[in-house]
């Protein structure tokens, strides 16, 4: 009798966490919008891919990150590096539109904050 009457209650608790979870996610979809979801940091900035690709090569240079690998096209594209600690840092740009791309950051398996948003305003600082 008593988990008829919990259960209700633990499931709509659940749903709203759940609701509560997208709306803070599609609030923060806009452009100059950052946000560290599940270990890696993601960002749009209304700048063209082959732009924010230069920004990333110049920031990894100048944290002293090592590329491993790049890949690039019109609408994509992918950093792969190493710190100091040898954490491997997977930089991936998108083309959201003709003056928009995402930008993923993510360090190591588990995610850094702290460097991704490093990272991350580096980029920033160098496409200004």
């Amino acid at each position: 009798m008593e988990i008829r009457r919990v259960l209700p209650v633990l499931l709509l608790c659940g749903a709203g966490l759940l609701v509560g979870g997208c709306i803070v996610v599609a609030a923060g979809a806009g452009a100059g919008t950052v946000a560290y979801v599940t270990g890696g940091l993601e960002g749009v900035e209304s700048k063209k891919v082959d732009a924010v690709y230069k920004a990333t090569e110049k920031a990894a240079g100048e944290l002293g990150l090592v590329t491993t690998e790049k890949t690039k096209d019109a609408l994509s594209a992918k950093i792969i590096a190493r710190d100091a600690q040898d954490k491997k840092i997977t930089i991936n740009l998108k083309a959201l539109a003709e003056e928009s791309t995402r930008i993923s950051v993510r360090v190591g398996l588990w995610g850094d904050e702290v460097k991704s948003r490093l990272i991350y305003q580096k980029i920033q600082d160098n496409l200004k």
